[in-house]
């Protein structure tokens, strides 16, 4: 069917002009929006007013619009739980549970008081009514989290809270329309919290061993991201289902793949990038499409409710963020963030009104329906969406940038002193990919390139030059799946090792992965290249990668350091890519070491803190014992010496063949810290929970006063 342009009307009907539309929004409103510091997620909710059925009526808010908001919305709270951090998460949960409970409960007071002193509704529209402040939508939070900030205490307090009241309050709604149809009673209750328990079990439990798997046996990256997906669907499925709302189990949902997808990785990028692209300002423009500024015109009744809401809801807000401010002793910033990020009513609040709106508990005398929340409820809740995210734009992202900035403050210059060039040594094609995602999962987030080499044979006939062709181009597509520029080498040598050893020269390497393909592990050639050539650059941080599985798939690493590693020039540097592994993978990491290492360890853990366990272990002997009882998706990395440095003994030598003969089925990463250091290494490093121990100076000498 042709599409006449003679003879359009409106809303406009045709699939293809109304996306088109749409797009058009979504790609200049942000545009045009930045030149002006104003935030673009208020400029889509303004452009849906303006061109929905209450605005110019240019669109419709039809099925197809509703679809792609729920999917928008439901991305917002799948990405809260996928980029939470779980052990700051864990670390903080009593601090995200007092804050929630000021954030429903004062926003509830204030709402209750309104509802039932000043406006006169009854005892139940009026508990109904207050709910609809307690709640909350992250709607600001991929703004946040793009300024780097998604790992501040502020962001994880907010983060972890929204979950707690906004369940909460949808369990107040979920009351209050029991009892509106009179069926409260212990059997309610019981249904309730058994049905939501279920839910609850199965999408932490189950979820994760499903995704494990299909990660482990599907590499395609179209079929992964496509699975993501089918795991938000699937489980704001199970949740209504359950009696609760579809965003819980989205936010469920991404806490339950919040392991498996590391946030370095090509897959969070996607999943990132389509959301941001897409579904999330198509729920913005499909909020939009509700507001009806002529409802506030006509009726005087409408602007008074619509008031009420706003107080209780963003003065409510603003009193509960306050509150945790000063019970956390948190910077003015901090607690501005957290006002922003919770002062936005959209999702719950919307749904909320919506099921209340439908409740017809009984008729006037005019024979019109007497519904639960009135239409005054209605467009005043309309109003409160807009203005609340207005004022969450400004204010999170203002004070974001100020967080963001204070944390460039702290390090030197506002930079990483420290040169960080990983160069990825990309021998064999099976291995390249798994090697590009160690090398992206090591990294600090400042660090935003790598480098992979291919040494040619000079005998080697033509095929072996299109061979690295092919080797560099499948490396360079898999960084830059994850927004990461990898520069390819090529060099002619008759020696592996020697040409290595001349780019780091030139580049100035840093740290070098070498792979071992998966099932072979050390052959007598790769041996005699380890000792002879790789370890002979004494300035480098030396791993040695073997994959059987991908990365994400790992549930625990099993980490063991040889006594007296923490005197060893380069061991702060080599611990950084360890405890990168740790955040980055959300894997726990279970160090085994002497007593003295392991305290110097949990200091660091509390500025850097990861999901981590620490025991110690007598001798070596005893150290391998524990390996030998490593279990399936487990990992291994073991902190190594050379000769000369404080942590070497000769039983090191014999660490490859007992890989050989019995971690052949497993992940396992050998470690070498540089022994020395360049002359324009200041050694200037911290431990930063932020900037991934940049600048960590300070936290030596703490450590070793």
């Amino acid at each position: 069917m042709q599409l006449s342009i003679h003879h359009i009307s409106f809303p406009i009907e045709d699939p293809l002009l109304k996306y088109l539309i749409e797009i058009i929004i979504i790609l200049c409103i942000p545009l045009l929006l930045n030149k002006i510091k104003v935030p673009h997620l208020l400029g889509l909710i303004i452009a849906g007013a303006l061109i929905g059925p209450n605005g110019f009526g240019v669109l419709s808010r039809d099925s197809s619009v509703v679809v792609t908001g729920t999917t928008g919305l439901l991305y917002i709270m799948f990405l809260a739980g996928l980029e939470i951090d779980m052990a700051d998460f864990k670390k903080n949960k009593w601090k995200s549970i007092i804050f929630s409970i000021f954030t429903f409960a004062v926003p509830f007071i204030l709402g209750l008081v309104g509802g039932y002193y000043i406006l006169g509704f009854s005892l139940l529209t009026s508990i109904l009514f207050a709910s609809l402040f307690s709640s909350h939508t992250l709607i600001v939070y991929p703004m946040v989290s793009g300024l780097g900030i998604a790992k501040n205490l502020a962001v994880n307090i907010t983060v972890g809270g929204t979950m707690i009241t906004d369940v909460l309050s949808l369990l107040v709604l979920a009351a209050v329309v029991g009892m509106s149809q009179g069926e409260v009673g212990t059997a309610f209750w019981v249904k309730l919290s058994v049905s939501m328990v279920i839910f609850t079990l199965i999408v932490l439990l189950v979820f994760p061993i499903i995704a494990r798997w299909f990660f482990k046996n599907v590499e395609d990256k179209i079929s992964q991201y496509l699975f993501v997906l089918v795991m938000i669907y699937l489980a704001s499925l199970l949740a209504e289902l359950a009696g609760i709302e579809s965003i819980i189990g989205a936010f469920f949902a991404g806490l339950a793949l919040n392991k498996l997808i590391p946030h370095t990785s090509s897959l969070m990028n996607r999943v990132e990038f389509v959301g941001n692209a897409i579904f999330i300002p198509f729920f913005l423009i499909s909020v939009g499409m509700l507001i009806d500024f002529s409802a506030f015109i006509q009726s005087w009744e409408t602007l008074w409710v619509a008031s009420i809401m706003l107080i209780a809801s963003i003065g409510g807000k603003y009193v509960a963020a306050m509150l945790t401010k000063k019970t956390f002793k948190l910077t003015n910033d901090e607690g501005q963030l957290i006002f922003g990020l919770s002062s936005a009513s959209a999702a719950a609040t919307l749904a909320s009104v919506m099921v209340g709106y439908n409740i017809i508990i009984g008729e006037n005398d005019a024979g019109e329906p007497i519904r639960l929340l009135n239409e005054h409820v209605l467009n005043g809740s309309i109003l409160l969406i807009l203005v609340s995210c207005t004022v969450s734009s400004f204010v999170s992202m203002a004070s974001a940038q100020r967080i963001a900035q204070a944390d460039k403050d702290n390090t030197v210059s506002g930079k990483n002193e420290e040169k960080e060039n990983i160069l990825l040594a990309v021998n064999h094609e099976a291995t390249v990919e798994k090697m590009v995602n160690l090398g992206l999962m090591v990294k600090s987030s400042a660090n935003k390139q790598l480098y992979a080499v291919n040494v040619i044979n000079e005998d080697a006939n033509e095929s072996s030059e299109k061979n690295a062709e092919r080797i560099l181009e499948n490396a360079i597509k898999a960084a830059s799946a994850a927004d990461v520029e990898l520069h390819p080498i090529t060099r002619h040598d008759n020696d592996i090792a020697s040409g290595i050893s001349n780019v780091i020269k030139e580049k100035e390497i840093t740290d070098l992965i070498v792979g071992l393909e998966g099932g072979k592990g050390f052959s007598a050639s790769f041996v005699y290249n380890l000792y002879n050539g790789y370890l002979r650059n004494k300035s480098i941080n030396l791993m040695v990668y073997h994959a059987v599985q991908p990365a994400a798939t790992i549930k625990r690493y099993l980490v063991f350091i040889p006594a007296d590693a923490e005197l060893d020039a380069g061991f702060f540097h080599s611990m950084l890519r360890i405890w990168n592994i740790g955040r980055n993978s959300g894997a726990k990491m279970s160090f085994y070491g002497k007593e003295k290492t392991l305290n110097i360890l949990k200091r660091i853990a509390k500025k850097a803190s990861i999901e981590a366990t620490f025991d110690v272990f007598s001798n070596w002997e005893n150290a391998e014992q524990t390996a030998l009882s490593i279990e399936e998706n487990e990992g291994l990395v073991i902190m190594m010496g050379d000769r000369g440095m404080h942590s070497y003994f000769p039983k090191m030598r014999d660490i490859p063949d007992l890989l050989n003969h019995r971690f052949n089925n497993n992940n396992y990463m050998l470690i070498y810290p540089f022994s020395k250091i360049a002359s324009n290494n200041t050694e200037k490093r911290s431990v930063s929970s932020h900037d991934d121990f940049a600048e960590i100076g300070k936290a030596i000498r703490n450590i070793f006063k």
